[in-house]
């Protein structure tokens, strides 16, 4: 199909939506053939056919800016004492819903660079489309967040397929499990699939000394990693206990240490939450939501988990190793902070 056919068809189908994402069709974003911003501020490109026949207006405009929290730690403790030393930039990362057809596929956790590539290789990946060539047009869109999200960072990666395909994706929506939204569009699944948390309570105040004790605690606990080395783990430390599991995946360990804690009763406020992985916003979600208030990893965090972090009044930790760390928030819980 041509570009101005596949346009007209589009906007067909937007013109019909009920969706409450209305308010424009997605055609309206950027005018044809001009340049438009991409999310890291280089010109994007300007329409024309790409790889396969692909219409491509992808390279998208810029990305919201998040809530007011520093993207720098407020502080780094040297293992001796306190200092304000510069620390390496958390990385970006938004809420990037795939829309296909007018319709959410799935809400994804994402850098917000090269997302016509995520959309297209997603499609490719999860069997939406058999070829590039049955992609007729594309498009990346910031988006207003929900009303309840202000300051998510919230995109829409938009596809349009070719004539015939649209009963293989309404069949994959009816069997699909897992955190998708309502299918209305792409700021309602974002909505479904970050939704807000209460602030958590005051909690457990840790001595510096005691993130170093509850990441060597973590490490020491890590007993599958000694056989495979490609596993992460979650760990809870009090001055009573050390409760490691492990798992393939971030989440699923984390959920895990979760389940755990709850099969012994054990209050997760009364700790120190630590992981070998990186903590992004979901993780800084799921440990707000049972009430832990001091979340640790070996890794930088992100920074839209600062700012959720920040919002959800949860101590947030990086690069935790050696006796050293980085404090992004809430200090309140580090005692001598």
């Amino acid at each position: 199909m041509t570009g101005a056919g596949a346009t007209a068809r589009r906007d067909a189908v937007k013109d019909n939506d009920p969706s409450p994402c209305g308010g424009g069709r997605a055609s309206d974003a950027f005018p044809p053939g001009e340049a438009t911003p991409s999310p890291d501020g280089r010109a994007g490109a300007t329409e024309g056919a790409g790889p396969g026949g692909v219409v491509s207006r992808a390279a998208g405009p810029a990305v919201p800016a998040g809530p007011a929290a520093s993207a720098s730690p407020l502080r780094r403790w040297s293992g001796t004492g306190w200092d304000l030393s510069d620390a390496p930039a958390p990385p970006e990362e938004a809420a990037v819903a795939i829309v296909v057809d007018g319709t959410s596929q799935a809400v994804l956790m994402a850098t917000p660079h090269d997302l016509d590539d995520l959309a297209l290789g997603f499609a490719l990946t999860e069997g939406l489309i058999a070829a590039p060539g049955d992609v007729t047009d594309a498009q990346v869109v910031a988006v207003a967040p929900p009303a309840a999200l202000p300051g998510l960072p919230a995109l829409e990666t938009r596809l349009w397929l070719r004539p015939g395909l649209a009963a293989g994706l309404a069949e994959r929506r009816r069997s699909m499990v897992g955190p998708v939204g309502c299918g209305l569009c792409g700021v309602d699944s974002i909505a479904a699939a970050l939704p807000p948390v209460l602030p958590v309570a005051a909690g457990y105040a840790a001595a510096p000394g005691d993130i170093a004790l509850a990441m060597q605690a973590l490490a020491e606990g890590q007993r599958r990693w000694r056989d495979t080395p490609a596993i992460h783990a979650a760990g809870f430390w009090s001055p009573e206990l050390a409760l490691v599991r492990e798992d393939v995946g971030r989440h699923n360990a984390l959920d895990k240490l979760v389940g755990a804690l709850a099969a012994r009763g054990i209050d997760p406020g009364g700790g120190i939450i630590a992981m070998t992985s990186r903590l992004s916003v979901d993780l800084v979600q799921k440990t707000a939501r049972i009430g832990a208030g001091l979340l640790a990893g070996a890794s930088t965090p992100t920074r839209l988990a600062i700012d959720w972090a920040e919002a959800a009044g949860l101590t947030l930790i990086g690069r935790a190793r050696a006796g050293s760390f980085d404090l992004y928030t809430h200090p309140q819980r580090i005692r001598s902070a």
